[in-house]
């Protein structure tokens, strides 16, 4: 009867749909919002980058990860292997040299596909933060006010949306919202950071004789310097409502926007990105050039010296003695 139930509410619902506040995708009468999202790497991976996919999969319940990719050229396969495993989006790491990480996030099997390049990445063992948040429960998606601004940034916003926005009612989901992951956009990358939400009772005021309020709380300082909300709950008692991180945490710079998934035009190219290897490039470069300078420098010392006359005695070359360099350390 639960199931006759289930599906006869579902038909009589009407036909304009509802809007997930959370996910922020609409649910048309009928039709259920279903996003599952296929996690993998690419060979060459460090410990690092294993343990954040960990992180955002363990953040993820609707996700599924999958073993690494053998290749990095023949990136059109992961469309098959979404097929395979009945997902819609891709999230793909790629190792370059064991020191850059690439993220590809994709919606197969049509596009758009997006590249970005990830640093300042720090997992929740090397952060140690006191919060947490139950497994598997839904979190608030808060987007800066810069995404709703250029096309390629409204883009990326819907591409993050459905990966990150856990659907209304999808498998290994529990109907909790206890945490808010926050895309920030500053010097033209995104700043992702992950907070839970901790609701604890108001701390009752007293006053002094001449009616100065006397805090009672016994809160640490680190969570005293936090900003608050207050808050009224249904039996009217009033609750603190703080964010306290999580982690991870990680910053995006987007690279490239493809048209379709793993192919296609390009639609959007950062022409501000340098790559790493133009950075380490640039910085073994330099050192060479200060090398280059102290060698110009001590050749320009010796001919000095031998314009001065100081290598030579009335024009015949100076004869080596007992105490010269090159006869005592022979």
């Amino acid at each position: 009867m639960a199931s006759v139930y289930k599906s006869l509410s579902k038909t009589s619902k009407g036909a304009n749909g509802t809007k997930d506040s959370l996910g922020g995708v609409k649910e048309t009468a009928g039709k259920r919002n279903k996003q599952r999202v296929l996690m993998l790497t690419s060979r060459g991976v460090t410990y690092r980058h294993r343990h954040l996919l960990n992180d955002l999969h363990a953040l993820l319940p609707h996700s599924r990860k999958d073993a690494k990719l053998d290749t990095k050229s023949k990136l059109y396969e992961l469309n098959e292997l979404a097929e395979l495993y009945n997902c819609n989006n891709v999230f793909f790491f790629e190792a370059r040299k064991g020191k850059d990480l690439y993220l590809w996030i994709s919606k197969a099997p049509n596009g758009p596909t997006v590249k970005m390049h990830l640093q300042n990445m720090h997992t929740m063992e090397e952060l140690h933060f006191t919060g947490n948040c139950l497994k598997g429960s839904r979190p608030i998606l808060s987007f800066d006010k810069a995404f709703d601004g250029p096309p390629h940034l409204r883009v990326i916003k819907e591409l993050l949306m459905h990966v990150f926005g856990a659907p209304k009612g999808a498998r290994k989901t529990k109907p909790f919202v206890d945490h808010v992951m926050g895309f920030t956009i500053a010097d033209g990358k995104i700043w992702i950071r992950c907070y839970q939400i901790n609701e604890t009772e108001a701390a009752r005021q007293k006053t002094t004789a001449d009616g100065t309020p006397v805090k009672t709380s016994t809160a640490t300082p680190a969570a005293e310097q936090m900003p608050t909300a207050t808050s009224t709950t249904a039996g009217g008692k009033d609750t603190e409502i703080q964010l306290v991180e999580i982690g991870p945490r990680f910053v995006m710079t987007p690279i490239v926007i493809l048209e379709s998934s793993f192919g296609g035009p390009a639609i959007y190219e950062n022409k501000e990105f340098v790559s790493p290897n133009q950075v380490r490039s640039d910085q073994r470069r330099k050192k060479a050039s200060t090398y280059a300078r102290r060698s110009d420098k001590g050749l320009e010392r010796e001919a000095k010296r031998g314009d001065l006359g100081l290598k030579t005695e009335g024009g015949r070359k100076k004869e080596k003695g007992e105490l010269d360099n090159a006869t005592l350390f022979a």
